[in-house]
């Protein structure tokens, strides 16, 4: 039986095991879906304070990990797939395996959200991504797309212009979403064009390769192809809830909903970084909210052992 289990080594997850093991509470971390979470894909963290230079995302969160290693919390793969209540336990089913827990941190984070054609399941790996950091490398004196408007797509954009011939970005609106200043980044960048007020019909390749892709105009329905060698999507994320769904209360777009002290419905049960967090999605917000949510279990703990 453990005291405290972590589900998601991310940002959240890890600072939580950080603050929760230097409690003393030996907390038991659960990889997640995404091990290291989204921040692992980031090339560059140029806003995470104490780094003047900018931490590649991976090497941020390892940090965060083997600092929590340090005072004694432990990590295991692993993906949650039901969580139970069991008298004043809580039960995490994961695979076969079935852990009992007094409370539970939830960080599992948010996945890459897909345009969902058929095409686009297709040529995954095979010319479609949804990772720059891990990808960009793969298309060196190629062209390619980036589909999105916001801080991530110009990020993703700028990131494969290290590689790829010519960067395309390709949004539905007018205007980017995307900061000031990485809009600013976006338009001097001589490798870098936009599309605007469109969508990605479908996308094209002989079999094994994407080829080109269909553009959908939205304004006045035309449809053009143009050639390209691949597509990275960077069009927002899907919390990753679904094993919660029917135990735990979920908010906006089913974000898991939380209090302003990182609570769920359910007590001893508490929330930190982008599965609950729709609005700011920061590496900075997720480990203040696996803080805040460390710090809150174990206030729980302590008053239940009295």
């Amino acid at each position: 039986m453990e005291n405290l289990v972590i589900l998601g080594s991310g940002v959240a997850g890890c600072s939580a095991a950080v603050y929760a093991a230097r409690a003393d509470l030996s907390p038991l971390v659960i990889s997640g879906p995404e091990q290291g979470g989204q921040i692992s894909y980031t090339d560059l963290v140029e806003n995470y304070p104490g780094f003047p230079e900018g931490i590649q995302g991976i090497k941020l969160v390892d940090n965060i990990r083997k600092q929590a290693e340090k005072f004694s919390a432990r990590f295991k793969p692993g993906n949650a797939e039901r969580i139970e209540k069991k008298g004043e336990l809580y039960e995490i089913s994961i695979g076969d395996e079935k852990i009992e827990a007094k409370s539970v941190i939830i960080a599992t984070g948010a996945s890459a959200r897909k345009l969902g054609l058929e095409s686009e399941t297709k040529y995954l790996g095979k010319g479609v991504s949804t990772c720059a950091t891990c990808d960009a490398y793969f298309f060196q004196g190629k062209d390619v797309v980036v589909i999105g408007g916001g801080d991530g797509a110009a990020e993703e954009a700028l990131f494969i212009t290290k590689f790829a011939k010519s960067v395309t970005l390709v949004h539905r609106r007018d205007k980017l979403r995307a900061s000031k200043i990485m809009q600013d980044r976006i338009f001097k960048n001589e490798k870098i064009k936009v599309i605007w007020d469109s969508s990605i019909e479908e996308i094209l390749g002989d079999g094994k390769k994407v080829t080109g892709v269909k553009l959908k105009n939205l304004k006045d329905n035309s449809i053009t192809e143009k050639k390209i060698d691949g597509i990275f999507l960077a069009i927002g994320h899907i919390p990753n809830t679904a094993a919660f769904k029917g135990f735990l209360e979920f908010g906006k777009k089913d974000y898991l909903k939380i209090d302003d002290r990182m609570r769920t419905n359910m007590p001893g049960i508490f929330g930190a970084g982008d599965v609950a967090d729709h609005l700011y999605r920061q590496a900075i917000t997720a480990a203040a909210m696996g803080c805040r949510a460390a710090i809150e279990a174990e206030r729980y703990l302590n008053e239940k052992s009295k």
